[in-house]
């Protein structure tokens, strides 16, 4: 084994470490600060502003991309930024968190006096105790002491690894709080992979839908196979109800004859269907599964609009 995978090991060992000592912190002292800290973003009526500098910064944002995305409200503000205009961005019902491995980082201090001074809650993230920033804080979270991954105690490594769980810690406690769902997720995160993953079936669906009667002869079920493009036809009764469905099979199956029959004669019975509310991801595993190429919405027997394959791979979900 080479020395870099040697490395390697070393590094992900040490900050695996980190997380094991900050997991049992929570099990001590740090258990009430974390519920004091969940309690006050959970009272605030504004944001969460997170605030850091340096890596502590890149871990922040990060953390406001998190609780942004799991129904928290958040912004991150930069330090050195918020000391030429943007403490403009940080008002009263706001909470303010700050990261600071030290706590004591020059640049935060006038984000620090700023929620002193308006009395806008402060959560202090840091690596030394009876640091300024701990002290100033409402609630101060301490994380335990871990020796760094560099080896030298100089590359923040395993303090940023502490913070950004501590920060997604937080943001997961919160969102099981709120209750919050892959649909509230799909609301704050339409784009992407994951966004298509979460879509519903009515977010794509087609409501010109390819319909005839049972009781339409077969050259009508024809012409509307061939207008609407999906290579089916569903199939409904006198009441708007959904009994049927007219695919390639049936059509191959019925040939001798074909035009002298109705549709309700040619059709497929009791065709799988889904709800308009559900994931188009469940569509897309039935459609597969069945070796199908559409399927219609129904809600209460009565067809709402039809989903094709193909709108599920125009929207990045294979």
């Amino acid at each position: 084994m080479s020395e870099y995978v040697d490395t390697a090991r070393r590094v992900i060992r040490c900050e695996a470490q980190g997380l094991s000592e900050i997991e049992a912190a929570l099990d001590g002292p740090l258990a009430k600060p974390f519920e004091a800290a969940v309690r006050l973003i959970l009272e605030a009526t504004g944001r969460v502003i997170v605030s850091g500098m340096g890596k502590s910064g890149h871990v922040g944002r990060k953390i406001a991309a998190t609780l942004a995305s799991t129904g928290t409200p958040a912004h991150f503000v930069h330090p050195a930024e918020a000391s030429h205009g943007d403490l403009g961005m940080v008002t009263k019902g706001d909470v303010a968190l700050v990261l600071s491995n030290s706590g004591e980082t020059p640049e935060i201090a006038d984000i620090v006096a700023h929620t002193r001074r308006f009395s806008i809650p402060l959560i202090g993230v840091a690596g030394r105790e009876g640091s300024t920033l701990l002290r100033q804080s409402d609630v101060a979270l301490l994380l335990p002491q871990a020796a760094e991954a560099c080896g030298t105690g100089i590359v923040p490594t395993t303090s940023t690894t502490m913070t950004l769980a501590l920060g997604d810690a937080l943001a997961v406690a919160l969102m099981e709080h709120r209750r919050f769902t892959p649909e509230h997720f799909r609301t704050f995160h339409p784009g992407g992979k994951l966004g298509a993953r979460l879509a519903r079936v009515d977010d794509l669906m087609h409501q010109d839908m390819p319909l005839v009667s049972e009781t339409a002869p077969m050259a009508e079920a024809l012409l509307t196979i061939s207008r609407k493009g999906f290579g089916v036809t569903g199939v409904t009764d006198g009441d708007g109800r959904l009994v049927g469905i007219i695919t390639d099979g049936d059509l191959r199956r019925h040939m001798e004859g074909l035009l002298d029959n109705t549709a309700g004669e040619v059709m497929t019975r009791n065709p799988r269907t889904i709800a308009p509310e559900a994931l188009a991801e469940a569509a897309l595993a039935q459609m597969q599964d069945s070796k199908i190429t559409s399927l219609f919405a129904v809600q209460g027997d009565r067809p709402r609009g039809i989903l094709h394959i193909h709108d599920c791979l125009r929207a990045g979900m294979v």
